[in-house]
């Protein structure tokens, strides 16, 4: 269920303070102050500072599946074109997203057992779809690695990475970035071919 206009405030204020300050240093009376609303309707809505990290966090997975979902909506059953926009809504939801991808390398951490195990049954879907796309083109040998499994981490791990030092204001597009890591995607995945791979991914878009 979408959060309602009141939620999104709370999540939008923070998401903020939490990457402002760090979970721990966060206090949830400065999150009600700073969204304009006393405390007890901040609690109406979220029992405790645990429950809106949570939220805040959902809220994420939330926009990284819709990223990634547009960026597949095109890509046909072709494993390689497939693989090539997954990457690219990896890599559009940490440069359009930031303070999200931020709070996700950063914060998961501070949930607590019940809140870990709604949160990561919730990531395992998208961990899920990687592993399913990798897979399917090493069945059709268009994927030559023989390390799949290696390939999905250093992927996830290097695109994650790119909320330690990507800049808006910097001179590569994210758009270029994602084609980028579409690339060096495939050149893990394919050490040999790893060119014909991609673009034939890339004229199947």
């Amino acid at each position: 269920m979408a959060p309602s206009p009141k939620q999104r405030l709370f999540i939008d204020v923070g998401r903020q303070e939490f990457v402002r300050n760090g979970y721990g240093a966060s206090s949830i009376r400065t999150i009600a102050q700073e969204a304009g609303v006393s405390l007890s309707a901040l609690y109406y809505h979220y029992k405790n500072k645990q429950d809106l990290l949570l939220a805040i966090l959902l809220d994420g997975v939330d926009t990284y599946d819709a990223v990634c979902d547009a960026e597949l909506a095109d890509a046909g059953d072709d494993p390689v074109a497939q693989l090539r926009a997954f990457v690219r809504g990896n890599v559009k939801f940490r440069t359009q997203y930031p303070l999200q991808g931020q709070l996700i390398a950063t914060e998961v951490r501070n949930l607590e057992p019940d809140g870990a195990r709604q949160y990561d049954e919730r990531r395992r879907a998208g961990r899920k779809r990687m592993r399913d796309i990798i897979d399917e083109g090493v069945r059709q040998e268009l994927f030559t690695t023989k390390y799949p499994d290696d390939c999905r981490r250093s992927i996830l791990a290097m695109v994650s990475a790119i909320a330690n030092w990507y800049d808006p204001a910097g001179p590569d597009a994210p758009d270029e970035i994602a084609e980028r890591y579409a690339d060096m995607a495939m050149d893990l995945l394919c050490p040999s071919g790893a060119n014909a791979a991609s673009q034939d991914g890339r004229e199947s878009r």
